[in-house]
């Protein structure tokens, strides 16, 4: 690891003044970067994908914006909330038991203590061939270098929403479970505050380097899920190669509203299969007035999948997609809500 310095923010305005944009920089790649917990960034710097110049601590925002808060209208999530806070809070597991369950099922629980929403909703791919630089074709490390992924080892690459610049997927789970509510983000930077639609948050493949829409010193200080029929049944559903402590070959989380056995509102995301977190519209509007049932499910996975495309090694993740998706939608008309 590279030498850095450490300064640690008190208050939103210094913290945001603190790193500044840098022309001909990526976001990710500017001398100065936000930690929290530190479990993403601290791991890309020891294997040497990430070396800044400066490591700004927001630990001290937390008063400010480490809160839970339930409404009718919603709920509001804090973005220095620690990721085991958000999924033990009672209010969180009963209304909003997608969100739960997505962090319940991510990392460990000692890493699940010390990393934050934030931090996590902008983790970055654990793609092999961008975390070791030893692979110099890596278009999100390197611009214009192409992608190593394309003809090597696949098996854990995008089926969904990639592109020839970059096949990675995205990791997280606690996206998908926003996106199926139809969260939104709210942030804080140097020109004021915003409030970005979570489906917006995160890029498509076209320019790697660039992987979210916020600007460089744009901090996250909430997340802001709206009230709806649908969130009390939601659910979230992940198949990876261990039960614990590992990232998702393929993931679905899914929020219903039903008229008896019939569809009235289908709220869907996938993960582990796409290259950003993924809204699967198809299946949503395949679902809406039909009984739920495993014919439904199957046939609304198939359209969630219309698209897909399958590269080398990662051909079986189409039909695990599509069977985790039937499993979730199941699931969650299963609930006693």
């Amino acid at each position: 690891m590279r030498p850095f310095a450490y300064t640690r923010a008190d208050d939103i305005a210094s913290a945001v003044r603190s790193v500044q944009p840098v022309p001909g920089h990526a976001p990710t790649d500017a001398p100065g970067q936000f930690i929290v917990g530190g479990t993403t960034i601290l791991d890309l710097m020891k294997l040497g994908v990430m070396a800044p110049e400066t490591l700004v601590d927001l630990n001290g925002l937390a008063r400010d914006h480490g809160a839970i808060e339930a409404t009718h209208d919603g709920l509001r999530l804090g973005g220095l909330v620690k990721m085991s806070a958000a999924a033990e809070h009672n209010a969180v597991r009963r209304d909003y038991p997608v969100i739960a369950d997505s962090l319940r099922l991510a990392a460990s629980a000692q890493l699940r203590n010390m990393a934050s929403l934030a931090g996590n909703i902008l983790q970055r791919t654990r793609c092999s061939y961008f975390r070791d630089v030893r692979w110099t074709a890596c278009n999100k490390r390197n611009p214009g270098s192409g992608c190593a992924a394309i003809g090597g080892n696949t098996r854990k690459h995008a089926v969904l929403g990639a592109s020839d610049a970059c096949i990675a997927t995205y990791p997280g789970d606690f996206a998908q479970a926003l996106v199926a509510l139809g969260a939104s983000v709210e942030t804080m930077g140097i020109g004021g505050g915003r409030s970005i639609a979570i489906e917006q948050l995160h890029r498509g493949p076209e320019h790697p380097e660039i992987e979210t829409v916020l600007r460089p010193g744009e901090i996250i200080t909430a997340f802001v899920v709206p009230a709806g029929r649908w969130t009390r049944r939601s659910t979230f559903v992940k198949v990876r190669d261990r039960q614990s402590y590992e990232f998702p070959l393929a993931s679905a989380a899914v929020a219903l509203e039903l008229d008896g056995d019939r569809v009235s509102e289908a709220r869907i995301a996938l993960g582990g299969v796409a290259y950003r977190p993924w809204r699967a519209t198809a299946a949503e509007a395949a679902l809406r007035g039909r009984r739920l049932d495993t014919t439904s499910a199957t046939e609304a996975a198939r359209a969630a999948f219309a698209d897909a495309r399958q590269r080398g090694d990662n051909r079986y993740k189409i039909e695990l997609g599509q069977r985790t998706l039937v499993r979730a939608l199941l699931q969650a008309k299963a609930m006693d809500v």
